[in-house]
């Protein structure tokens, strides 16, 4: 009786992931449909899962900003040297770069950012973030998991890999280009193409979201000195007033998308800090400072939003009869270009998806004005951005990325880790054989 029961057990659990049991044997070999499915069996494993939610809540207690991120950094090596996957570091300051496979063509790269916001936390629990005024409040603790657990399934299942899977860990996403510093550095020179997933606080767990084409805006910054002359507020005939100038900067601003953009082609301009007085109520300033953000689709309507923006703001200023400066750009905040996704690739993660579970939790989503640094990436290779649902399902409303009361449903991290294998391992099953190809042609050659 004990036998049958054996027996029947390994035949249910054969059933539910649909997979030989020798998938690892040379006998059984899985097709390249099965193998999503069987990566998230391997990641739903108990084991596995509690490993990528302990990883996760170690770092959402222990925040970190961009280029700062020393201790999340030291708890992936410490994982990768477990798994015995070698690695790089560092990069861009605190990057970690790995390498699971062959060390041979097609090289696919795989990508997680690690760096913290400036958010004081309001979730109370008990892995709220320890450190004052910083927060993961945009899943990057979620991404690191994901792609940590994505690592272990992959070094786990060597034999599927025809090429080389590059594991990304990035520094810095938050505002700072850590991205366009990683790709500076030089160590993604082989790699062909990188998909990058993003937690989704509104969609639900089992559920991702995507689209071919753009899907995130390209931004930039804009910050600007008004000046006046200051004088006391009930004789402003004694001075040039800087407020009023930067007032009607603020409204001229927005004409330049009202009437100048066309109304097909989103584009954005936002004034989000206006500073001036001393907090004084009746002395007027010498100087205003306001600064902003502008985003668009395409980086020609990025530069010709920049240059009205200078244009708009020096000619409000000399009508109210001030000077203004403006600066954009510098190496701490670098221009966002657009994320626009592969359509080859968006091929690549429909299949992956529908073989994992199936076409009815797939979405399209519509393009958003966000920005991500992950388009530098996209400047040399091809690329995909996805998002993956992980809507806390105890909230009546859901708190956006960014928010002080941002949360996530620790369940959607092993579809997070299943996507980055399979996507990567159905790469390299269909560019294997191009690069064998060009292998042998190369060789008649010589």
């Amino acid at each position: 009786m004990a036998c049958w029961k054996l027996v029947l057990s390994i035949f249910f659990t054969l059933s539910y992931f649909s997979t030989p049991i020798c998938a690892n044997s040379s006998l059984y070999p899985l097709q390249p449909s099965e193998i999503p499915k069987y990566f998230l069996g391997a990641a739903n494993k108990s084991d596995v899962f509690d490993w990528m939610v302990g990883i996760r809540r170690k770092i959402h207690e222990n925040p970190e900003l961009g280029f700062q991120e020393f201790e999340t950094s030291k708890l992936i090596r410490e994982e990768l040297d477990t798994m015995g996957i070698r690695y790089t570091y560092p990069v861009a300051v605190t990057g970690v770069i790995g390498f699971i496979g062959t060390g041979e063509p097609p090289f696919v790269a795989i990508r997680a950012d690690m760096d913290s916001l400036r958010v004081e936390e309001k979730v109370e629990w008990k892995h709220k973030s320890r450190k004052p005024g910083l927060m993961h409040a945009c899943g990057h603790d979620a991404h690191v998991a994901m792609l940590l657990g994505a690592a272990k399934i992959l070094q786990d299942n060597l034999h599927l890999l025809k090429g080389t899977v590059v594991l990304v860990f990035q520094p810095a996403e938050e505002g700072g280009g850590g991205a366009k510093k990683v790709m500076e550095a030089g160590v993604l020179k082989d790699v062909e193409a990188i998909f990058g997933i993003h937690s989704h606080g509104m969609l639900p767990v089992g559920e991702v979201a995507s689209r071919p084409g753009p899907i995130l805006a390209g931004s930039g910054q804009f910050h600007a000195v008004i000046n006046g002359k200051g004088g006391h507020a009930a004789i402003p005939q004694q001075a040039i007033d800087p407020i009023l100038a930067a007032s009607n900067v603020v409204v001229s601003l927005q004409q330049i998308i009202s009437r100048e953009a066309d109304p097909l082609d989103s584009q954005v301009i936002t004034v989000s800090q206006f500073h001036g007085g001393g907090g004084t109520f009746n002395v007027i300033p010498d100087s205003v400072t306001i600064a902003g953000t502008f985003r668009a689709f395409s980086m020609e309507n990025l530069q010709q939003i920049k240059q009205r923006i200078e244009q708009v703001i020096i000619g409000q200023a000399v009508v109210q009869r001030c000077k203004a400066t403006v600066s954009f750009e510098s190496e701490d905040k670098p221009f966002f270009p657009p994320v626009v996704n592969d359509e080859g690739l968006h091929k690549c993660f429909h299949t992956v998806a529908e073989d994992m579970f199936g076409v009815t939790r797939i979405k399209e989503m519509q393009p958003v004005m966000g920005s991500e640094d992950f388009s530098f990436y996209l400047e040399k290779m091809r690329g995909y951005f996805l998002f993956v649902g992980m809507k806390d399902p105890t909230l009546n409303k859901p708190f956006s990325a960014h928010s002080p009361y941002f949360r996530i449903d620790e369940n959607g991290l092993p579809l997070g880790a299943a996507l980055h294998a399979s996507l990567a391992v159905r790469y390299l099953v269909d560019h294997q054989k191009a690069h064998s190809l060009h292998s042998v042609v190369h060789h008649d050659e010589l």
